[in-house]
């Protein structure tokens, strides 16, 4: 199968790309900065050579769009939306160019679409769009009106040959250095791990290995379009999510936080609280309908999965670091390897 990658580099783009490619499958990643011998230059937002790349694939699962984390200051939204959005409609326009169209076109987008919600859950069917939540920070809100324009680029598109599937993740945990689940673990193994702002809000999340048989999935039914929630069925409030991790990593207590104190952390890292105060409780309706089991639908297998790769990850690079410390002893005056004491060839 040959698959299309654009904004294939950040983390859920190398998830997709190494599981992909191990799999046996052609896999193309259209990047602002290519560097490998499959990555293909675009700068996001025009129609140009990278194109001709669809003409023929199987599948283009576009992941191109400006990193949520950030500070949500009125550039960087901005630019989130303009990123998501010219990249959806650009992909389009190559899609519908194209002389061999893809079977299906995925497109990423978010679960942060459905509003703040501490009680019901949300799937496809019944789910409550978010934006108009009281007691919430007013800029949620555009939060939600780019998950909602980056799907309707893609629902607008004319391309009648190409199903297209709108990927409402939720956050993806891999062992990947940089990602969520290696920013929260690190707290964690700090003591750090704890409760913020009470922890009542709810987290919803979703194994790599899931979400990559998920994508494999979707590919595979052709009866399967438009928004399909990618999360696992048992999303869980704050508290127990980090309790579970703490347990994981063998920490028995992690200091809470007060809302104060997350915003001041969320400052240094330069993100935003948004990730961290919103409840996002999201279930796979459509999902689990069609029949798709999850290898991991609970979090305490998931957290215990994930820190046992995250060891062997992190032993690897201690061992490595190691041998690139060993020098060799210094040779003997007058001597060389392979040769005696006097010079002669031994």
């Amino acid at each position: 199968m040959k698959v299309v990658l654009p904004g294939g580099t950040g983390q859920v783009g190398t998830i997709l790309d190494r599981a992909l490619t191990a799999a046996g499958h052609e896999v193309t990643v259209v990047t602002r900065h290519p560097v490998r011998a499959h990555d293909i230059g675009w700068d996001g937002a025009t129609l140009d050579r990278w194109a001709s790349a669809i003409d023929g694939c199987d599948a283009v699962i576009n992941l191109a769009g400006r990193s949520v984390s950030c500070r949500y200051t009125a550039e960087n939204l901005r630019a989130m939306m303009t990123s998501r959005v010219d990249s959806a409609r650009v992909v389009g326009e190559a899609i519908a160019a194209a002389a061999r169209p893809p079977r299906v076109w995925l497109q990423m987008s978010t679960a942060t679409v459905y509003a703040h919600s501490l009680d019901a859950a949300h799937d496809e069917a019944t789910g409550v769009i978010g934006g108009s939540e009281a007691g919430v920070p007013d800029y949620w809100a555009y939060s939600v009106e780019i998950a909602r324009n980056w799907e309707r680029a893609q629902a607008e598109a004319r391309t009648p040959a190409t199903r297209k599937v709108a990927l409402r993740s939720a956050m993806v945990m891999s062992p990947d250095r940089g990602g969520v689940f290696d920013v929260l673990s690190r707290l964690a193994r700090l003591g750090l791990g704890g409760p913020v702002a009470g922890g009542a809000q709810y987290v919803s999340w979703i194994h790599d290995t899931d979400f990559v048989r998920a994508v494999e999935f979707l590919i595979a039914r052709d009866d399967l379009d438009g928004p399909v929630n990618l999360a696992s069925p048992e999303p869980l409030p704050h508290r127990d999510f980090m309790r579970a991790l703490r347990a994981a990593w063998g920490v028995p207590v992690g200091l809470p936080a007060a809302r104060w104190m997350a915003e001041l952390g969320a400052f240094a890292l330069r993100s935003d609280t948004e990730l961290l105060f919103k409840s996002r409780r999201v279930v796979p309706g459509r999902l689990r309908a069609a029949g798709f089991a999850f290898t991991y639908p609970e979090w305490e297998g998931a957290a215990a999965s994930l820190v046992q790769r995250a060891r062997l990850v992190r032993g690897a690079s201690g061992r490595a670091r190691e041998s690139s410390r060993t020098v060799q002893p210094p040779l003997r005056r007058g001597s060389q390897p392979g040769l005696d004491r006097k010079g002669r060839p031994s």
